[in-house]
């Protein structure tokens, strides 16, 4: 049997009132699993009632650059690996930065690896190898990483501002206030905030009915792409996840730029030209890393939901580059501007040599 998935308008149910369009005609034919050019003028509508897997279509509009898409995709990722797990090796090894800062930035360095290891080796099979499908179970828990883990990076970076407020603002009692247990508190306040808030949009996604196709324009199961292939009421959902994007970067980046007014007025207050620059350069990473993760994301929503004429395959690959690039920068960043981890890692690497 072949099965082809062409609705040039949203289809209707007896029972179930459809209120959900598609996001674009799917112009695919499924047969076992694997995709044929549709050809065919009358398609058939295939019904789905919680399907046990999903198909990926990677990057629809752009399949003829798939393998050329995968090689600056599987460099990205690359270089994240290995720049954070460099960072997670120094920090280690090295006893002088068991610190605050580092241990933020450890933190930092996990979610940024569980962040892209969510979704590229996934996309890198649809890529090379063609093989799209996914397990629904997998295709739930693939969604709830990514979100879960994105309000966790916002969360380390509030708690990265805090620090460098402390450090600069109240230096003499920056091992005083973070200490060890009350960064563990932190992280674990980040960790259950992040769980908290993305599992109502995990449990909504498992209950509703997938009824009118298993076909998923995207390279990775994302909590809006989901909520449009859903055939019941889903106001709740959408809502709840125009909520959670807004209400968690904005109350984040509200405490980032407290922190920082609070820094600059302190660097600014200091007697000397030097001691100025010197405490800026400390900020500056942090600064950099911020606006690498706040910058994609912020321009990815805004024209994922307001951006009506911008091609799919834009969207598409926005929604990439904001999960993927920032895990790359991050440990880019703090190495070339962090002088206290280039000089550990020279030295554990020397040392190494000898």
């Amino acid at each position: 049997n072949i099965y082809c998935d062409h609705h040039p308008r949203p289809w209707a149910h007896t029972e179930i009132p459809v209120i959900v369009q598609y996001m674009q005609e799917t112009p695919f034919c499924l047969r076992v699993g694997h995709f044929l050019p549709y050809s065919m003028s009358v398609s058939n509508t295939t019904h789905f009632t919680n399907p046990s897997t999903f198909i990926l279509l990677g990057i629809p509009g752009l399949e003829a650059a798939h393998v050329w898409l995968s090689i600056p995709f599987c460099t990205v990722y690359t270089i994240a690996i290995l720049g954070n797990f460099t960072i997670l090796l120094t920090v280690k090894r090295e006893p002088r930065l068991h610190g605050p800062m580092y241990y933020f930035l450890c933190m930092l360095a996990v979610t940024d690896l569980v962040l892209s290891t969510s979704i590229l080796p996934k996309m890198l099979s649809i890529f090379w190898l063609n093989s799209r499908e996914i397990n629904f179970s997998a295709c739930l828990t693939q969604l709830y990483f990514i979100h879960c883990f994105s309000v966790m990076e916002s969360g380390i970076f509030v708690a990265m501002a805090f620090d460098r407020y402390v450090a600069i603002c109240h230096p003499l009692r920056h091992f005083t206030i973070l200490r060890n247990s009350v960064v563990a508190k932190i992280g674990l306040a980040v960790v259950l905030r992040g769980g908290m808030l993305v599992l109502p949009c995990l449990l909504l996604a498992r209950q509703w009915p997938y009824c009118r196709t298993n076909i998923i324009p995207h390279s990775y199961c994302e909590h809006m792409v989901m909520v449009k292939l859903a055939c019941a009421d889903i106001r709740i959902s959408s809502y709840y996840g125009l909520f959670l994007v807004f209400f968690v970067t904005s109350v984040d980046v509200f405490f980032i730029a407290m922190s920082y007014i609070q820094i600059l007025r302190a660097i600014f207050s200091l007697p000397t030209k030097d001691a100025r620059i010197k405490t800026l350069g400390t900020c500056s990473s942090h600064l950099g890393v911020i606006l690498a993760f706040y910058i994609p994301v912020l321009f990815s929503l805004l024209t994922h939901r307001f951006g009506h004429n911008v091609p799919p395959h834009f969207h598409i690959l926005m929604a990439n580059v904001y999960l993927l690039v920032p895990p790359m920068l991050n440990p880019i960043i703090y190495g070339v501007r962090t002088k206290e981890i280039q000089d550990r890692f020279l030295h554990l690497f020397t040392h190494k040599g000898i």
